[in-house]
């Protein structure tokens, strides 16, 4: 199996814990419960998870109004598209 589909497999996967890490923690808000830390979300999306993350918040309207995340997780993503630019076409 070509090794590029491990990094595939890597990416839908931090992905989809992005996803739920968002909605659980928009949930637990809504509940007044035990909330999961923002820099735990934040290297969710750094180690990959930015994407879906980003849309999940858009989505369901979460962490919109800090700033923190809209500007930290495009950030990020600007630095991942970066990184795997110059990974493939240094």
């Amino acid at each position: 199996m070509p090794s590029y589909i491990y990094w595939i497999w890597y990416l839908i996967i931090i992905n989809f814990i992005a996803i739920i890490t968002t909605v659980m923690d928009k949930h637990n808000a809504k509940k007044h419960r035990w909330r999961i830390p923002e820099n735990t979300l934040l290297l969710i999306a750094a180690l990959g998870g930015s994407p879906a993350m980003l849309l999940t918040m858009y989505a369901i309207r979460h962490k919109t109004q800090h700033k923190k995340f809209m500007l930290g997780i495009p950030m990020i993503i600007t630095l991942q598209v970066c990184f795997v630019y110059y990974l493939f076409f240094r």
